[in-house]
C-alpha cells in the first residue's frame, strides 16, 4: 500500500460506502483539508437496522471465528500503518512516534481480546446439576453463561484517534463479546476514522462476517448522536469525552422508553497525595517528574495528574518550585483541535479569576498551541470552590497545600470520583497512607504508589473507570479485558437439552 492516503469522505454503512449531500471540511493541524459526508438520523437508522440483522448471525459465532476476525482487523490496520500515521498526524498535530505507539496499542488490544475470548473464562459458565430426589422440593438442572447483548453504539474520542475511536477499546470489546458496532466518528480526525473503517471493512470481507456487524457514521450534529443513543435497536453505548457531553447522552439513554446502559468515561483531575517523608526525601524530583507527566501530549490525557496535594512548609515549597522550573522549560505544544485549545484558555481564565488561587507560573497560549500553567491554593479554599476541582483539559496544574495529616484526609474525602489517585510515599509514610486508603479506594478505579497515572496498561487487571463523574458506571472499565463485561448479560438455561444450548455451554 502507498504511504499516503487521500480520503474519500464517505460513511461506511453495512458494507457500503455512502455519500451525503451535505459535507463538512476537516480542520487539520497541518496539511490539506478534506470534505466529509455529514451523518443524519436516517443513516443512523439504516446502520442500526443492519446491525440488528447482523446480530442474528454474529451473536452466534464461535469464539474462534470472532478471534480470527479481531486478528484480521489488527492485520489490516498494521498493513495501513504509514497511511494512518500520515493522516493522523495531519489531523491531530500529534507526533509520528505517538501515532505509531497508539496504533500498536490499538492492534495490541484487538489481539488481546482475541486471546481472551479463546480462553473462555469471561463466560463465567456455571452449572447446578439437577437434584430430582431433593426434599422437600427437587432442583432442576441449571446452566448459566454470559451472552452478548446486541448492537452497541460507540462514540470516537478526540484525544485518542486510534485507541479510543473507530477500532478502539469499546469497539474491540464489543466485537469480542459478539455485538455489532455502530461508530459515531469524531470530527477532529475523520480521515483517521475512515482509513481504520476501511481496515475493518476489509477484515469483514476476508472472514465472511455479516457486513452489518460494523458501520461508521461521520460528522453530524447533536441530532445524529441523539438518534444513535435513542435508537430502539441499540443495547448499550460506549463513550469517552467531556463531562457535559457525556452526561447529556447518559440522560438520553436513561430517558428512553427502554433505558440502556451508558458507559461513559468522562475525565478526571487525578489527584496525587505527596506524603511528608517522600516530600522531604525527594520532593524536588517529584515536582520535576510531575511537570513531565502534566505536560505529556499537551496534557490531553484523561489520566493527566492535574492536582498535587502537598503539605505547607519549606520542603513542600521546594517541590512546587521544582515543578515550576521544569514547566518553564516546556515548549508550547499543538492541541488536538481549535475547540480544545479555546477550552484550555478558558480554563486558565477561570483560575485567573479566582482570588483564592495564587499563580505560580502563568503563560499565554495562542491559537491551537498550549503552554503550561501552575497555580496554588490551600485545602480550605479548594473545598469551598467546586470549580477548582473541574478538569482543565491541558497542561495546567494546581497545588493544594495542607497543614498536616488531618487536613490531607479531609481534603481526600472532599474529592469527587476519579479515574486515578496517587500516593507518593516513603516507608515512614506508611501509617498515613494506611489512613488514607479507605478514603481513596472509594474515590478512584486505579490507585498508584510512587508513579504517575499517564500511561494506562492494557491488561487483564487494568481498571479505567471510577465513581461519577469520572465515569457513569463505577463497576465498569473501558480499558483491559474486563471491558468485555459491559456488553454481556447472564442467561440461565433450565432443563435444556444439550442441542438447544449455546455452543459454549454444550
Amino acid at each position: 500500500m502507498p504511504d499516503t492516503y487521500t480520503p474519500h469522505g464517505k460513511h461506511l454503512i453495512a458494507g457500503e460506502w455512502v455519500a451525503s449531500a451535505a459535507t463538512f471540511a476537516s480542520d487539520p493541524a497541518h496539511g490539506p483539508s478534506h470534505a466529509y459526508a455529514i451523518g443524519t438520523p436516517e443513516l443512523v437508522d439504516r446502520a442500526c437496522v443492519a446491525a440488528e440483522a447482523a446480530f442474528e448471525s454474529y451473536g452466534q459465532t464461535a469464539r474462534a471465528d470472532r478471534a480470527a476476525f479481531l486478528h484480521a482487523i489488527a492485520d489490516e490496520i498494521e498493513a495501513r500503518g504509514p497511511q494512518i500515521t500520515q493522516i493522523g498526524t495531519q489531523e491531530t498535530g500529534l507526533p509520528e512516534a505517538r501515532l505509531n505507539g497508539e496504533r500498536g496499542r490499538t492492534t495490541g488490544q484487538l489481539r488481546l481480546f482475541a486471546e481472551h475470548i479463546l480462553k473462555g473464562d469471561y463466560l463465567d459458565r456455571r452449572h447446578d446439576k439437577a437434584l430430582p430426589d431433593r426434599a422437600p422440593l427437587p432442583r432442576p438442572d441449571l446452566k448459566m453463561v454470559q451472552r452478548p447483548i446486541g448492537p452497541v453504539a460507540v462514540f470516537g474520542a478526540s484525544n485518542f484517534p486510534l485507541a479510543f475511536s473507530t477500532a478502539g477499546g469499546d469497539t474491540a470489546s464489543a466485537l469480542a463479546a459478539g455485538c455489532p458496532v455502530v461508530v459515531k466518528g469524531h470530527s477532529a480526525h475523520p480521515g483517521t476514522g475512515e482509513i481504520v473503517a476501511e481496515a475493518i471493512h476489509a477484515a469483514i470481507a476476508t472472514c465472511g462476517i455479516h457486513p452489518g456487524t460494523f458501520s461508521l457514521i461521520q460528522g453530524g450534529k447533536r441530532d445524529v448522536g441523539t438518534a444513535l443513543v435513542q435508537h430502539p435497536l441499540i443495547r448499550a453505548v460506549g463513550f469517552t469525552g467531556s463531562l457535559g457531553g457525556g452526561r447529556a447522552l447518559f440522560d438520553l439513554c436513561a430517558s428512553r422508553p427502554e433505558p440502556i446502559p451508558f458507559f461513559g468515561e468522562l475525565g478526571s483531575v487525578n489527584p496525587m497525595f505527596i506524603l511528608p517523608q517522600a516530600t522531604a526525601a525527594r520532593g524536588a524530583q517529584i515536582g520535576t517528574d510531575w511537570a513531565a507527566s502534566l505536560t505529556m501530549g499537551a496534557g490531553q490525557f484523561c489520566t493527566n495528574p492535574g492536582i498535587a496535594v502537598v503539605e505547607t512548609g519549606p520542603q513542600g515549597d521546594a517541590l512546587v518550585a521544582a515543578a515550576a522550573e521544569a514547566l518553564k522549560g516546556v515548549q508550547t505544544q499543538c492541541m488536538l483541535t481549535d475547540g480544545i485549545a479555546e477550552a484550555y484558555r478558558n480554563g486558565k481564565q477561570r483560575f485567573d479569576s479566582r482570588n483564592p488561587v495564587r499563580p505560580v507560573l502563568t503563560t499565554d497560549s495562542e491559537g491551537r498551541n498550549a503552554a503550561p500553567n501552575l497555580y496554588e491554593t490551600d485545602a480550605a479554599q479548594y473545598l469551598q470552590d467546586h470549580s477548582l476541582g473541574e478538569e482543565v483539559f491541558g497542561p495546567l496544574g494546581l497545588v493544594v497545600r495542607v497543614s498536616g495529616a488531618d487536613e490531607m484526609e479531609t481534603l481526600a474525602r472532599g474529592f469527587e470520583g476519579q479515574l486515578t489517585c496517587t500516593l507518593h510515599m516513603d516507608t515512614g509514610d506508611t501509617d498515613l497512607a494506611r489512613r488514607l486508603m479507605p478514603v481513596l479506594e472509594r474515590k478512584a478505579g486505579r490507585l498508584l504508589v510512587n508513579g504517575f497515572p499517564t500511561g494506562v496498561e492494557v491488561s487483564d487487571t487494568m481498571v479505567h473507570g471510577g465513581p461519577y463523574p469520572a465515569s457513569t458506571n463505577f463497576g465498569a472499565t473501558s480499558v483491559g479485558t474486563m471491558a468485555i463485561r459491559r456488553f454481556l448479560r447472564p442467561v440461565c438455561y433450565q432443563n435444556f437439552p444439550d442441542d438447544l444450548l449455546p455452543v459454549d455451554l454444550r
